[in-house]
């Protein structure tokens, strides 16, 4: 499964602000499968909210694809996000939260922790799949080369 991610939030962490997610699932003959959400008001939307859960919505999305298969393969998933943040989230920080009890290396608590956390049970549950052997890769891609989650963002923030 290769899935690109974007998150977006207009008025970045000010009260009023609205945030969406996308995630767009592309097929091996090019057709787009595109899912989002508008983030809830509380706590305040965030750009960072907006890419972690842009990465939830993903993992979701692809365990519910899985469980609709007639068999149990292994899954290769592969999720594409402009996102530093949200890639070293993902690959590198989350381990040395972990180990530290969810604070920093600074001594504060980690933020957007329930995010965080919520995006890792997800990725257990996916590696789990097909007797232990399914695999997730989170790869950082230049903003040109995710125009589709973006754009699909951008159009459940219009609504």
């Amino acid at each position: 499964m290769n899935i690109y991610v974007d998150g977006a939030c207009r008025g970045n962490g000010q009260p009023g602000a609205t945030g969406a997610a996308a995630a767009v699932f592309k097929g091996k003959f090019g057709g787009l499968s595109a899912y989002t959400s508008v983030l809830p008001q509380h706590p305040t939307p965030t750009n960072q909210r907006a890419e972690i859960t842009a990465i939830i919505i993903a993992l979701e999305t692809a365990l519910i694809k899985y469980e609709e298969l007639d068999t149990c393969p292994r899954l290769y998933v592969r999720i594409y996000s402009d996102s530093k943040y949200a890639v070293s989230c993902m690959n590198e920080w989350i381990y040395k939260w972990y180990q530290n009890n969810w604070t920093t290396s600074a001594g504060h608590e980690v933020v957007n922790r329930d995010l965080i956390e919520k995006a890792n049970n997800l990725d257990d549950e996916v590696k789990a799949l097909g007797d232990g052997l399914s695999d997730i890769k989170y790869i950082w891609i230049p903003r040109e080369e995710n125009e589709e989650a973006d754009r699909y963002c951008n159009q459940a923030l219009d609504n």
